[in-house]
Formats: C-alpha cells, sequence, structure tokens
C-alpha cells in the first residue's frame, strides 16, 4: 500500500514538475515584438478571469492600468474591480536588467518578480501573497503573455501552491489609444453600414 502511494506521488511529481518546458527563447524573432516599456507606457486597460482547477469560472475582472517610464523604471498603478464588486489595487515597480530580463516588485509580492522576454512572448514568475476569504495564502504565478498584432496582449498565468495548479487566470490588454480608435473605426464601419 505504501508502495502504492510513493509511486503515485512520483508519477505526480514527475508529471507537474515536466510540464513547464516552454522558455521566452523559443520565441525570439516573432513579431509583433513585446517590449514591456513601450507596451504599457500610458494607458492600458485589461480583462480577465479566474477558472478553478476543475475549469469552473470563479472569478472576472477588470484593470485600469497607468504606466510610467523613466528611462530605467517601469512604475504600473493597477486598478482592479471585481465582478462581486470587490477593488484593488497593485502597484509595480519594474526595472530592466538588460534587452530580455526585467525584475520587479509590488505591495504584495514576495521577494522579487522576474522575466524574460524574447520576441513577442514574455515569461514572468513571482510568488505573492493572495487574498483568499479573511486570510492569504502563499502562491506561485507563471505567467506567459503574448503580444498579437494591432496591440492585444494575451496572458495566460498558472497559480500553484506546494507545486499543484489552483487555477488559472486570463486576460486581454488593449492599450487605451488602440482600444478607443478600435471602437472608432467599428462605429465608423456601423454608420457605413446603416
Amino acid at each position: 500500500m505504501v508502495r502504492t502511494i510513493l509511486l503515485c506521488f512520483a508519477v505526480l511529481v514527475t508529471v507537474t514538475g515536466c510540464s513547464g518546458t516552454m522558455k521566452p527563447e523559443d520565441f525570439a524573432g516573432r513579431e509583433p515584438r513585446l517590449v514591456l516599456e513601450d507596451y504599457f507606457e500610458g494607458k492600458t486597460k485589461a480583462w480577465g478571469m479566474f477558472h478553478d482547477r476543475f475549469g469552473n469560472l470563479r472569478r472576472e475582472f477588470v484593470v485600469d492600468i497607468t504606466g510610467t517610464w523613466d528611462g530605467e523604471i517601469l512604475t504600473l498603478d493597477e486598478e482592479f474591480d471585481y465582478s462581486d464588486g470587490e477593488q484593488d489595487r497593485r502597484v509595480w515597480t519594474i526595472k530592466k536588467i538588460d534587452d530580455n530580463t526585467y525584475v520587479g516588485t509590488a505591495g504584495d509580492i514576495i521577494g522579487e518578480a522576474s522575466g524574460k522576454t524574447f520576441g513577442n512572448a514574455l515569461n514572468w514568475t513571482y510568488s505573492m501573497n493572495l487574498k483568499v476569504g479573511d486570510g492569504t495564502w502563499k502562491v506561485k504565478f507563471d505567467d506567459w503573455m503574448f503580444l498579437q498584432p494591432e496591440g492585444v496582449l494575451l496572458n495566460r498565468a498558472s497559480v500553484s501552491k506546494f507545486g499543484f495548479e489552483l487555477g488559472v487566470v486570463t486576460l486581454s490588454f488593449a492599450r487605451a489609444d488602440e482600444e478607443s480608435e478600435t471602437a472608432a473605426n467599428s462605429n465608423v464601419q456601423q454608420r457605413a453600414a446603416e
């Protein structure tokens, strides 16, 4: 019995341990190129949702982001509006180390976040104190962002604790100027069709 339990545990560790084989370098040369300080400077909006490990939708939210770049530090002021009425705020301070490497901190982040970007992709990893009910859980985020044509940035983040995935956060970002331009073009096309 003990041998069966140990074997099952070993298989589970092997499967979960080998699942993250994708590397940012795999996307070198892909376009459009994602440069964080260029993309996030100014106003950006994001729409997101959290699915638990069983695929159940648990939460939806909208984020308004104001980004400033001083030549060395990218500051992202994020204001969250959740579908259940809760509001939250996170301020990231992100330092560019070289053309492909970033590190960052925020109030609820444990230690330092680290990121690598190549081509249109960014892998951003960090641990944070996630609010759960009246307490917090220390969880790990493994974010993958991919810049698409027309300024759409797609983000999928795996949320885990003790190596086990708790769920997935999915986000779609659009720059505020591109969002309003897209809406304006849509309105013009609607009027032309009428």
